[in-house]
């Protein structure tokens, strides 16, 4: 049986900042300078439902996705965040498609809820599997590829060790931290995030904060010491 992994608390996003500050002084910085991470796991609907509202909103702005995923909840029907997968299978691609999602998209959701339906994705058991586990369960699917079942680990499962190595926005955000010449590619990444382990989902979610600071890399000795005294 696959360990339980317990998903980021409040407690537990305090307790990775502090570990991941004493551990690395250019993260504590910036740690310091953004203050707490806001990486509570996102529970609200079903699971499929987080999955769907992933593929609607891919490669999309947040109003167009939004202005989709609208129609598409009005089209199925029940509860915003927990759509019926057999619903979905029961009507025609056209009628999916007639809500604004592409061919793509729309082929993408209806291989999701066939491999729910047909048991292939057993999404009651995600919660009690693996990081490993929950990405093979997942990348099977149309649409879903490595990165979106990282994004669901982070967001939707709360695994507090997930290291999206081809994410660009953590890449550049370690660049800048770490102020390497080159963007660091996912061998690059690995080593640099070596201090992050068992907190690589936390430090991630501050790379993509430093792409907001205007200077992620001072070094200043004020800057050094509020590093240090982060919780």
């Amino acid at each position: 049986m696959s360990p339980v992994v317990t998903p980021l608390t409040r407690r537990r996003l305090d307790e990775a900042q502090e570990a991941l500050a004493a551990r690395d002084i250019r993260l504590g910085e910036v740690i310091a300078r953004v203050g707490p991470c806001t990486m509570l796991p996102r529970r609200e609907g079903t699971h499929f439902g987080h999955l769907v509202r992933n593929i609607i909103h891919q490669q999309l702005s947040t109003g167009a996705a939004a202005t989709i995923h609208g129609r598409f909840v009005a089209l199925i029907g029940g509860e915003r965040d927990a759509p019926d997968p057999a619903a979905i299978l029961a009507l025609p691609e056209e009628a999916l498609r007639a809500c604004g999602l592409s061919m793509a998209k729309t082929r993408a959701i209806r291989d999701l809820a066939l491999h729910v339906v047909d048991g292939r994705l057993p999404m009651h058991a995600l919660d009690t599997m693996t990081d490993d586990e929950v990405i093979q369960a997942l990348v099977p699917v149309r649409g879903i590829g490595p990165w979106t079942a990282q994004m669901f680990l982070m967001f939707r499962l709360g695994r507090p060790d997930v290291l999206p190595v081809l994410d660009l926005g953590v890449r550049k955000g370690a660049q800048r931290m770490y102020r390497t010449r080159a963007l660091p590619d996912a061998a690059r990444l690995e080593k640099l995030a070596r201090n992050w382990r068992p907190w690589a989902s936390v430090a991630s979610w501050y790379c993509w904060r430093a792409l907001e600071l205007d200077d992620a890399t001072s070094t200043s000795p004020r800057a050094l010491r509020a590093a240090r005294r982060v919780p």
